[in-house]
């Protein structure tokens, strides 16, 4: 699992990342929002995550595992949309 491609636009970190589970993470460190885009197809936005765990994920050797543990169960979420 690694992070292949990351841009900055604006206040928003947006990785590209190869993952079992995500695809993409969207970051804003002005909102502290954090929305992810699942291999299902479904996008959920997670509130208040701070800049560190965000930074902490990115550093992480499995992305997955850490969101998983440290993200997806800590913070508050709801579903965005699904892509097809």
């Amino acid at each position: 699992m690694a992070i292949t491609r990351t841009d900055i636009v604006g206040t928003k970190i947006i990785c590209e990342i190869e993952s079992s589970n995500l695809v993409k993470t969207e970051y804003d460190s002005e909102t502290s929002k954090l929305i992810a885009t699942f291999k299902n197809g479904m996008i959920y936005e997670y509130e208040e995550v701070p800049h560190k765990t965000y930074a902490q994920f990115r550093l992480a050797e499995s992305q997955g595992k850490f969101f998983n543990t440290d993200i997806a169960r800590q913070y508050k979420y709801k579903k965005v949309e699904e892509t097809e």
